[in-house]
């Protein structure tokens, strides 16, 4: 298991192959991050390295941050996060992580926060049918229904499906194809769609179910 990469969602297009097949694709902003402390079992109880992303000025940091970069030399960084690997000895503290790692046609895990869609009903966030559009129906046509039982059990059941806050949450998509992996530009373009709006935070691990 190695270190991923954090970066920003440019947005969605489109790529044809040889033979004409139109491909959807995304492309991401990803890396350089650069290692700003390593954890180990000895001393952290568990192995992991810390990455950071986009650099800021020391002036928009904070007094403990600004010494947590100093300490290693590092230029101080908008977004720190941590990865687990099998061997942070394998990590030298200011080494500087690409896109130069990931390959095309390898399969990655892409985790971002999806868009928010703000108080929604269950039509919208669960999918339900609704109820009648006639014969009487009054008021019902896009309302939840019946939520429980009456006498017994006199409660409604937890994480019943009902109307609230729909998106703005953290999701992870599997096995997403490489297609294109441009280091120049710190680029990286895989096939299908990723969580999140546009200039949105991701992080861009290898696939845990494929090799």
């Amino acid at each position: 298991m190695r270190a991923g990469l954090v970066g920003r969602k440019l947005g969605m297009t489109q790529i044809f192959t040889e033979d004409g097949r139109r491909i959807p694709v995304t492309v991401l902003k990803v890396g350089p991050c650069p290692v700003v402390a390593r954890m180990e079992t000895g001393k952290n109880g568990y192995d992991a390295v810390q990455l950071g992303f986009e650099e800021m000025k020391p002036s928009r940091v904070s007094k403990p941050e600004k010494g947590h970069f100093a300490k290693v030399n590092v230029v101080p960084h908008r977004v720190l996060k941590e990865f687990r690997v099998d061997d942070p000895a394998g990590y030298e503290i200011g080494q500087s992580l690409t896109v130069e790692q990931f390959q095309v046609g390898q399969f990655v895990d892409v985790t971002g926060t999806s868009v928010g869609k703000g108080f929604a009903g269950v039509m919208k966030r669960h999918g339900f049918g609704g109820g009648r559009a006639s014969h009487g129906a009054h008021k019902v046509h896009r309302s939840a229904g019946s939520i429980g039982q009456c006498q017994s059990p006199s409660r409604v059941f937890r994480n019943k499906k009902m109307a609230g806050h729909m998106g703005d949450i953290t999701v992870s998509v599997q096995n997403l194809k490489v297609t294109v992996v441009d280091v120049e530009n710190h680029l990286l373009v895989v096939k299908g769609s990723v969580p999140g709006s546009e200039n949105g935070l991701v992080v861009v691990r290898d696939a845990v179910k494929k090799s």
